[in-house]
This record gives C-alpha cells, structure tokens and sequence, in this order.
C-alpha cells in the first residue's frame, strides 16, 4: 500500500506505484500533473512516470482522469452561442494527408458547424495549418472572436488555437517527444482527446490511421487506440466514432503544402484521385450521420450532392476569402524532375513512411518545431499502389528548388515487383 494522501503525496511513491502496476487515483494525477506545470515536480520525475505508462498502461479510470485534468490545465472554447451541432474532426496523420480541407467544407456545406482547431506538421506527416499557410496571405490565427463569427457567418473555421488550450498536454508531449514515451496508446488517447473536447463540439469523427506511414503500425493498436478514443468521448457525453483507414500507402496523388491544397481544390471540384475522394466522402458521411441523426447511407447521399453540386467548392471559397487567402496564389514551385521506373512490373509498394521522410528533406516538412518550411515543394504520384508500370515511364514529378536534387533514395521507396499483391482496403474497420 502507498500512503498517498493530500499534502502527503510524493511523486516518487507515485512512480513506484505505476511501476508496480498499480492504479493511480485522479487526486494523484492532478498532484503530478499540476505540480509538474508549476515546475515543482521535475522532467526527470515525470519521466520516469512516463514510461511506467508506457511500460504498464493505464486502465480507463485512469485515462479519463488524466484527460480531464488536461483540459482543466487550459482554456476551453464555448460554442454555446452558435445554433447548430458542433461536428469535428480528427486525423491521426499521415503521407499526403489533406482530408480536412476536403471534408470540412462538405460537412457545412450540408448544414453543420465544423469547428476546426488544426496544427502544425512535426517529422514525416504535414500540418492542416502548413497547408493553408501555402495560400498566400491565409489567416491561420484567428481571435477567439473572429473563429466564432466566422462560424457563425459561413459554418466552418479551421485555425490554431487563439487561447491557451491544454498546456499541460503540450508540456508532456514535448517530454514524451525526447523519452521514447510516444507509442503509448493511453497517453496518445488522452493527449488527442483532451483537445478534441477543450474544443467543446458536440460530437467528433477520428481517422486512425493504420499502416507503414502512420503512428500505428498494425490493425491491433490502431484498433486499441480507435477504441479507448472513442470511449473517452463518450465518456465525457460526446458522440465519437472512428475510422480505421489505410496509411500504407501516401493518400491522394500529392505530398507537400501547396501540392495537397491544389489536389484538395480538384476534389472539391469532383475530380482527382478516387481513393483519396472516397476516403472523403465516407468521412464526412459519418460526421454528417452522427450531426444530424441519420443513417449514415442517407447522408452519404448527402454529402455526394453537395461534392457534385459545386457548394462544398462554394464553401472553402468562402473559408479562404473569410480567412483572408488568396485562392490563386498558392506556392508551387515551378522547377520539376522526373523520376522514372527502373524496370517494368507492377508498383506493389509507395513506401509512406520513407517517402515523407524523403519529402520532409526536401524542405516540405519540419524535423524541430523551429525549422522553416517550404511551402513549394512536394512530389505528385504519377501512379497509385497496384498499378502495372512500363521501365522508363514517370512515377513521379518532384517540385523542387533544386533541380540537381538526388532521387536515388527513391529507389528504394517505390517497390516494383513482378508479381501482382492484392490491394488492402482503404477503410478496415467503424468502431462506435
């Protein structure tokens, strides 16, 4: 037994009991959590907390309660003034992952509110904010007031945050980020959820991804994950449902800022890559299903109207003109290289995760919060996953700065083989 009581708790006996695979109560989480953001409990303590987590897991008790006080730690937005149901949204990242500017104006073009606090790209998968930042002049931090007029006006938002939302999560994670205390599905759920819910929406739609590129490498943990998220948002009286989706292969047919906004606009536009609109158009038919109670078959039906009509175009019109973007100054840079099969078979393999890798190089991506991005540069598949190719033709048009750039490493990321693999699916699963 651990005498942790009041003024008698101690963060060493807090360690230990973790360590020990014991439970730990929400009076000693708030003890640990408060004492570490007023710096009297130190980065080598929380730490070694850290990993007892990651080592012992948390029961949901325990998840919930570190959620909350997250939450606690920060502002908290109030939405209350805007009539309508709140739906947001939530990707766990990945390789060309640009579903946000898609589905957040097919959602309010349906008639829901979508309240998007979005951030910046860190390692191989990019920020929604970075790609709005390709548009020139776009207006990523919006004032609290302004993100609530602009809902109110046009139904849709997506900034940073303007108040101080969960800063206890941003201090842990920048811990767990340097102390190999990433991976922990509890502290993942509770670091997502405790900003899903400082939003304050009514209900909230996850995309897990799963796969090469993502976070989660296997159908197992994603599935785990997907799971506790979604009970921690019920938990706290939010509908929340998860999609578990491929990420073993880049989504759409762009990767970098200015390239995924363009393929963005051309699906909005009802063209582009038909995976990618598919992944799109079935999301957004959950938000739309869980904002508005119905089946999710009657508002795919509505979702699809309003992408074919023109008014989920209509509406990111809108967003950026509100936002102060200009819609046809979007950087991309003008220099490209091509880069072409070695051999001829089918292309069974895009690499995600080395490839963003390779394009965060490049300058399209960040590897410390401090460098700068190249809005510009980026690579368009040529061809998808499965595809037979011939030697010599386009995989790939690399937007450069430098067109002396080395594509040998893209050797090995684009696997060609003789024999054709059967595709995965691009959705594994619906958890409720």
């Amino acid at each position: 037994m651990y005498n942790i009581i009041g003024d008698n708790m101690n963060i060493v006996d807090i360690i230990n009991k973790k360590r020990e695979k014991g439970t730990l109560s929400r009076d000693e989480i708030f003890y640990v959590i408060n004492a570490y953001m007023n710096d009297t409990v130190k980065d080598y303590q929380v730490s070694a907390l850290l990993m007892a987590i990651c080592l012992n897991g948390m029961i949901e008790q325990e998840i919930t309660s570190l959620t909350s006080i997250m939450i606690e730690s920060g502002d908290t937005f109030d939405l209350s003034s805007i009539n309508g149901i709140k739906v947001d949204k939530h990707s766990t990242g990945g390789v060309g992952d640009k579903t946000t500017l898609v589905v957040a104006p097919i959602v309010a073009a349906c008639g829901l509110i979508v309240p998007k606090m979005s951030g910046r790209g860190l390692g191989h998968t990019g920020g929604t904010i970075d790609k709005l930042e390709s548009i020139s002049n776009f207006k990523v931090d919006l004032s609290n007031n302004d993100f609530l007029n602009q809902l109110k006006d046009i139904g849709v938002a997506i900034t940073t945050s303007s108040l101080n939302t969960v800063p206890a999560d941003k201090k842990l994670y920048a811990l767990r980020d340097v102390t190999g205390t990433v991976s922990s599905i509890p502290l993942i759920a509770s670091s997502i959820m405790s900003k899903k819910l400082a939003t304050n929406a009514d209900k909230i739609v996850l995309d897990v991804k799963v796969g090469e590129g993502a976070l989660m490498k296997n159908i197992e943990q994603a599935t785990l994950l997907a799971r506790t998220m979604v009970q921690i948002g019920k938990s706290f009286g939010k509908e929340t449902v998860a999609l578990l989706t491929n990420m073993n292969c880049p989504l759409g047919t762009s990767i970098g800022n200015g390239l995924e906004v363009r393929e963005a606009i051309e699906t909005l536009k009802g063209n582009g890559d038909e995976n990618f609109k598919e992944l799109c158009i079935t999301i957004a038919s959950y938000m739309v299903s869980i904002g508005k109670g119905i089946k999710v078959e009657t508002a795919r039906s509505e979702v699809v109207n309003n992408l074919n009509n023109g008014k989920a175009y209509e509406k990111f019109l809108e967003m950026v003109a509100a936002q102060q973007g200009e819609i046809n100054n979007i950087d991309i840079s003008n220099k490209t290289v091509e880069y072409r099969a070695l051999k001829s078979g089918y292309l069974n393999s895009i690499r995600a995760f080395e490839l963003g890798k390779y394009i965060m190089k490049m300058g399209a991506g960040r590897e410390t919060k401090e460098d700068i991005i190249d809005y510009g540069v980026g690579i368009i598949l040529n061809h998808n996953c499965g595809d037979y190719v011939n030697k010599g033709e386009s995989l790939a048009t690399l937007y450069v700065r430098n067109e002396d750039i080395d594509t040998k490493l893209l050797d090995d990321i684009f696997i060609i083989e003789k024999n054709s693999k059967k595709l995965e699916p691009l959705i594994y699963d619906i958890i409720k």
